[in-house]
């Protein structure tokens, strides 16, 4: 769970009855009921907002396509979505996400231009990891 979510939910839980199961709950105290919040709450934040109306589960695919694009780990974007693999992850997503498997060599292009170490002297340190064949 990122930072943000964590502190959210804790501050929410803060302020949630302390005899409640849910952090987010119905006034009765059970969970919220989706059809009810979808017509009371999503519905008119979207459409308050200018957006097109989508499912609250489609946000899921959002967070993970932006996680991508940002640069974290799919290893980590897979965890959190409960992925047991980041097969599914890149099935779905990568073509979401411009350059996500950095198969152009761009990631190796910028690490040799940002290294203090000249393509040379890293071509060097590179073959020095290998013994000499014979």
């Amino acid at each position: 769970m990122i930072p943000q979510v964590r502190q959210a939910l804790e501050q929410q839980r803060k302020i949630t009855p302390l005899d409640r199961e849910w952090v987010f709950s119905a006034p009765e105290g059970g969970p919220l009921d989706a059809k009810n919040f979808c017509k009371r709450v999503w519905s008119p934040l979207l459409k308050h907002l200018g957006l097109p109306y989508r499912r609250p589960y489609q946000t899921r695919h959002t967070a993970a396509t932006l996680m991508l694009a940002a640069g974290e780990q799919p290893q980590f974007v897979s965890s959190i979505l409960g992925h047991s693999s980041t097969q599914m992850l890149y099935s779905t997503y990568s073509r979401h996400v411009r350059n996500m498997t950095r198969r152009d060599g761009s990631a190796m292009a910028k690490m040799l231009s940002t290294s203090q170490e000249s393509p040379s002297s890293l071509l060097g340190i590179f073959l020095g990891m290998f013994p000499k064949q014979s």
